[in-house]
């Protein structure tokens, strides 16, 4: 990771953490109110091909559902009436904010993948991590809408899996590569405003 970036990140949550920190208190709040525990939800992700790390973020789903593949249709009835709106205004993501801290995602860069995945295509990401994983990003901004009406529609597990091998790795990889080619901190700071101001169009 590039010193400007590591910065850049260190900053960016240092500033945040203070407006944001009421924020998640009372959305946890919330969610042990009314889906009680646990609150958070933890899952692995890999940092690099080699090196995982566990990605936290409020749970959004009943408790005990499997996290071994891309989520889809198949899983919407798992999501909890909290979780839905979590999602929609992506507050379940505000825990990433100690990933950053830690250094093991960035602000901007490739959505963190499954071990499974990696381990099945580990030529593709050996390349796309060479940029550390994030919240947001290239392939966030231009496909992730595509991705889940694409998903949506798969009804089981194994569906959902081998339509998002198909169709969404090699697309979203490509675009994470466009970015890793090009990233600067000025596209860092375009896609954070474009992925804020999609946001606020959807809400």
């Amino acid at each position: 990771m590039p010193l400007w970036k590591r910065i850049f990140d260190i900053v960016g949550v240092l500033v945040l953490l203070g407006p944001l920190l009421p924020v998640m208190a009372v959305t946890a709040f919330v969610i042990l109110l009314r889906d009680g525990r646990p609150v958070f939800f933890l899952s692995e992700r890999m940092k690099t091909a080699e090196q995982g790390f566990t990605l936290i973020k409020f749970r959004t789903m009943r408790p005990g559902v499997a996290d071994g593949a891309a989520s889809g249709g198949d899983k919407r009835s798992c999501i909890t009436r909290t979780g839905a709106f979590l999602r929609r205004t992506r507050l379940d993501e505000l825990p990433q904010l100690w990933n950053i801290l830690k250094g093991d995602m960035s602000f901007v860069g490739p959505r963190p993948p499954l071990r499974r995945y990696v381990v099945d295509y580990p030529g593709l990401y050996r390349r796309v991590l060479r940029a550390r994983p994030s919240v947001t990003g290239l392939a966030t901004l231009i496909y992730h809408r595509h991705e889940e009406r694409l998903l949506r529609g798969c009804t089981t597990a194994a569906e959902t899996d081998a339509l998002y091998r198909r169709a969404c790795i090699p697309r979203k990889a490509r675009l994470d590569l466009i970015y890793l080619e090009h990233q600067s901190l000025a596209l860092d700071l375009w896609i954070i405003f474009r992925t804020l101001i999609r946001r606020k169009r959807r809400h």
